[in-house]
C-alpha cells in the first residue's frame, strides 16, 4: 500500500465470532513490535471503540462465548435484540449499532453473564498518545461515501461475496455481519435489486458514519484538522 507497512488485515475468518477483546489481544503485541522497532504506529479507522480498547482507555469484560445463550438468540430480529439490550444496560444500547445482530448480541451476552457492567477503571497504555481527527462537512461526507461505494462495486465487491458464499460463508452469517455483508446478501438471493441494495446500503453506511463521529466528539484530546 504505497511503501507503508499495513497491519491487522484478514486476521480473522468471517465465519468466526470475533470481539473486540481478541482484536485487542492481537492488536497489542503489533503496538509492541513497532515500538520497539524504533517507530510510530499510526492506529487508524472509524470504530472508536475498537480503538479506546486497544489505547486502554476502557475496559472490556472477558467474558467467554456463551454458545447456549448465542443459539437462542440467533433466530431474534436486530429490533428485538435491541429492544433486549435496552432493558440490559441502557448506556450501552445508546452507543451501539442497533442494526448490526453480532455486536447486539455480544452485548446482551455481557450484560446478561455480569448482571450489570460494573464500573472498571481504564489503564491507559503507557504512552505519548496524539488524536487527530479529520473533519470533514456534511455534504462533501456523503459524497465520498458514494464515491467510494460506487468504486468498490466497480472492483468487484459482489464478486467477491460470491466467492465467499461459495466458500461456506452463509447467508445468515452475512447479515449477522452488518452492513456490506447484509445487503450483498440479499441481492445475492434476489430479494433486492442492486439500486435497492445501493440505496439501502449507501443510507445505512451514512448513519454509521455519523454514529462514529458522535463517539469520537466525546474525546476532548482530538485535534481537529480540516480535510
Amino acid at each position: 500500500m504505497k511503501g507503508v507497512p499495513h497491519h491487522m488485515l484478514d486476521i480473522s475468518s468471517p465465519k468466526k465470532v470475533f470481539t473486540a477483546h481478541d482484536y485487542v489481544k492481537k492488536a497489542r503485541p503489533v503496538l509492541e513490535k513497532i515500538l520497539k522497532e524504533g517507530k510510530t504506529p499510526i492506529v487508524c479507522g472509524g470504530t472508536g471503540f475498537y480503538i479506546d480498547a486497544l489505547l486502554g482507555r476502557i475496559v472490556l469484560p472477558d467474558v467467554p462465548i456463551n454458545r447456549e445463550l448465542r443459539g437462542k438468540l440467533k433466530g431474534k430480529s436486530a429490533p428485538q435484540l435491541f429492544a433486549m439490550l435496552q432493558k440490559l444496560d441502557k448506556r450501552r444500547a445508546k452507543e451501539i449499532d442497533r442494526h448490526n445482530p453480532v455486536r447486539l448480541i455480544r452485548a446482551i451476552e455481557i450484560a446478561k453473564t455480569l448482571g450489570k457492567v460494573p464500573k472498571m477503571k481504564a489503564t491507559p497504555l503507557p504512552y505519548q498518545i496524539k488524536f487527530i481527527g479529520m473533519k470533514i462537512a456534511e455534504i462533501p461526507l456523503r459524497h465520498r461515501i458514494h464515491k467510494r461505494l460506487l468504486s468498490r462495486m466497480k472492483a468487484g465487491m459482489v464478486a467477491e461475496a460470491k466467492k465467499l458464499h461459495a466458500n461456506g460463508l452463509s447467508y445468515k452469517r452475512m447479515n449477522e455481519l452488518g452492513l456490506e455483508y447484509r445487503y450483498l446478501a440479499s441481492l445475492l438471493q434476489k430479494k433486492i435489486s442492486k439500486k435497492e441494495m445501493l440505496e439501502k446500503l449507501e443510507n445505512d453506511i451514512w448513519q454509521y458514519a455519523k454514529r462514529q463521529m458522535t463517539y469520537w466528539r466525546r474525546n476532548p484530546e482530538i485535534r481537529w484538522k480540516p480535510n
